[in-house]
């Protein structure tokens, strides 16, 4: 049997014995939409709670659109120009738009890089486009305490700009719930202190900070309090499909129109599973996602409800940038030295994480379900000895391996990785 992983720019083949019993954990199929640039300036036109883009623009001197880093597969190339294009045919000065890439604590995006993550040449020459910085003091301001008291800072560049527009992907995050809307102001444009915030232990030790759970989540509480803070937003959700293809757009107040997209993508992304497996293929959805390691743990943490207590977890990751960011690396030292329970301990008791550490934080949780092996060739040698998992350079062989230690043929495999999150649902006994 053949499965195709999301891998890199491509798939990476995975050949299965026909005798095992292979489930593949895939999305339903999903709508495509026609013409995804015609889908986008109709949504503009249609809001959600909100008065069009157009007349919203109609009553502003300026703009700040945000949009997410090269981390996210956004279709900006046919969100921007359609967008852009109503601020300016409403009046509004190309001068007075700014393009805002809401890089949390990611490095920036420039170059060719920027270039592709915008996908559109010509709103690279017709409005200012921009990284944010989380820790450069002087870019941001203060904006509140929320309830949970945590200190709110945000780029100025959104908070002094008439209209706030918020874009991008609406997809299962394993901390915020999903990704996209509210999430894009914060930790998108926030101030380090900010971020910081959120990726203490208090929020990712809390059960209900997990993939697809919005209602009780501490983080999207915080969020939702950050939008009013700000006066309000509004948003582009974009969904694709497992080939990027564009399959939902929608534009409006940036919480209910979220949350409409939201209830779109639950239909896809959140797949029952009636059994549990000591064997789950995953990958780390390919690129752009697969880059580094960093990026990976998530692709660990989407398939756990279904894997059996003690079971062995195996992901295939291009990794073809390393590690991540140097902060990063630090945090996966100081697992290495500590092991996971003194790590642990250590978090517990502050109040601001680490840059990056947090990533690390969510690492534990796989590697407390079971045995985590990866297969990523753009790893070094120096740094497959700091991701704290069991490094294999044969996915097939790996998989035979635990196949044949567990005795159980029974094997899950989830090929688009963490877009896909699968949950235990028993089936149901028939009445007699």
């Amino acid at each position: 049997m053949r499965i195709d992983l999301n891998f890199g720019r491509g798939f990476l083949p995975l050949e299965l014995p026909d005798d095992w019993a292979v489930t593949v954990v895939r999305k339903p199929p999903m709508p495509v939409v026609p013409d995804p640039a015609a889908a986008v300036v109709a949504a503009l036109r249609a809001p959600v709670d909100s008065p069009t883009l157009r007349d919203l623009a109609a009553a502003a001197d300026s703009a700040c659109v945000l949009i997410c880093d090269i981390t996210r597969p956004v279709p900006n190339g046919v969100i921007l120009p359609g967008l852009i294009r109503e601020l300016l045919d409403a009046g509004m000065a190309a001068d007075a738009i700014t393009v805002l890439v809401a890089t949390g604590l990611h490095r920036p995006n420039e170059g060719d890089e920027l270039r592709e993550l915008v996908g559109d040449p010509w709103v690279l020459e017709t409005v200012k486009v921009a990284n944010h910085f989380a820790r450069n003091d002087d870019d941001h301001a203060y904006v509140g305490t929320t309830s949970a008291g945590n200190v709110i800072r945000l780029d100025k560049r959104l908070l002094e700009t008439d209209l706030k527009i918020a874009t991008g992907l609406v997809e299962p995050h394993f901390m915020a719930g999903y990704s996209g809307g509210r999430k894009v102001i914060a930790p998108g444009v926030a101030h380090a202190e900010t971020i910081t915030t959120f990726h203490s232990a208090r929020y990712m030790e809390n059960p209900r900070a997990a993939n697809c759970v919005l209602d009780g989540n501490p983080l999207h509480d915080d969020q939702l309090e950050i939008v009013k803070m700000i006066g309000g937003a509004v948003a582009v959700n974009a969904v694709i499909d497992d080939s990027r293809r564009l399959s939902f757009v929608n534009f409006g107040e940036i919480v209910r129109s979220h949350l409409d997209a939201v209830a779109f993508i639950r239909g896809f992304a959140e797949v029952p599973v009636t059994e549990r497996f000591a064997t789950v293929v995953t990958s780390s959805a390919g690129h752009p996602l697969d880059k580094t390691y960093y990026q990976t743990v998530k692709s660990m943490v989407g398939p756990l409800d279904i894997l059996a207590p003690g079971g062995n977890l195996i992901v295939a990751s291009e990794c073809s940038e390393g590690m991540g960011s140097p902060e990063f690396v630090a945090a996966q030292r100081r697992l290495a030295a500590e092991g996971p329970e003194r790590f642990l301990e250590g978090l517990k008791k502050k109040r601001h994480a680490a840059v990056d550490e947090w990533q690390t934080e969510m690492q534990l949780k796989p590697m407390r379900a079971g045995t985590v092996h990866l297969y990523a060739p753009g790893l070094s040698v120096e740094e497959r000895g700091l991701t704290g998992v069991t490094m294999t350079d044969s996915l097939e062989a790996t998989i035979r391996d635990c196949v044949e230690a567990s005795g159980d043929r029974r094997v899950a495999v989830v090929p688009e990785g963490p877009y896909v999150v699968p949950y235990y649902e028993p089936a149901r006994q028939s009445a007699e």
